[in-house]
């Protein structure tokens, strides 16, 4: 199981969101590309980077940022945030980033979203974010009627890379990870499941690796590193023990 270190970034500063509220931001630094680095040296592979901004205007708002940490990251990085057309999959892709997430995309334009899972072999992550169960879009500012288990099962096939699934209610608030719910989830569908929203503790790392073989994938951290409540050294070992 991969765990991610998560750097979401508004105006170019590292933050962390409470419910995905933007007027709740904590601020935890101002070198976005540092932070990736610490992150790399505690034995971090893979890098979860969110454009928040960008995730309420539907385009790039935070490039400078996100040029950087691709630059200084010596390992992978998946983005997401207001990536809505082929141009920006292309630029990004071109960038160096290695895998895409798309999550209002995935639920308004299905057929796009196939497409570029068929043209970029396992570089597409759909994000299915949950508000008492249903898909939320636009930042988290819109909440659909179309229940997750329906969205993450039109993509079934699609050749996309894994579903992130995320608690909205949970993110980072640190009150433990929905693992019932990531679970249930993992094992409805036949695409790879990353969790997040809500890691408190090395426990919840431990409780979703022994998940591994019902389809979870990974794991996004932030809150908990940026607080010091969870090593990121010792998540990791954990983590590859499933």
């Amino acid at each position: 199981m991969i765990v991610f270190p998560a750097i979401d970034l508004k105006a170019g500063q590292v933050v962390r969101l409470a419910e995905g509220d933007m007027d709740r931001a904590t601020i935890y630094g101002d070198n976005p590309a540092a932070q990736a680095i610490i992150f790399a040296e505690a034995g971090a592979e893979f890098l979860h980077v969110v454009d928040l901004d960008g995730s309420f205007a539907g385009r790039a708002e935070n490039r400078e940022a996100v040029e950087a940490i691709v630059a200084a990251f010596p390992g992978h990085v998946q983005l997401g945030g207001g990536i809505r057309d082929a141009a920006a999959v292309e630029g990004w892709f071109n960038l160096g980033v290695s895998r895409v997430v798309m999550g209002s995309a995935a639920l308004k334009d299905p057929e796009f979203v196939k497409e570029m899972a068929k043209e970029s072999e396992n570089g597409i992550v759909v994000a299915v974010d949950a508000r008492d169960g249903m898909v939320a879009t636009e930042g988290w500012a819109e909440v659909s009627d179309v229940p997750v288990r329906d969205l993450a099962r039109r993509f079934e096939d699609a050749g996309v890379a894994s579903l992130l699934f995320t608690d909205i209610g949970r993110d980072g608030l640190l009150k433990g990870c929905n693992i019932e719910a990531t679970v249930e989830l993992a094992r409805s569908v036949d695409i790879p499941v990353i969790a997040s929203g809500g890691v408190k503790g090395l426990d919840d790392i431990r409780m979703l690796a022994v998940h591994a073989d019902d389809g979870i994938e990974g794991v996004i951290t932030g809150r908990a590193l940026y607080e010091g409540r969870l090593d990121l050294a010792a998540a990791i070992q954990m983590a590859e023990r499933a």
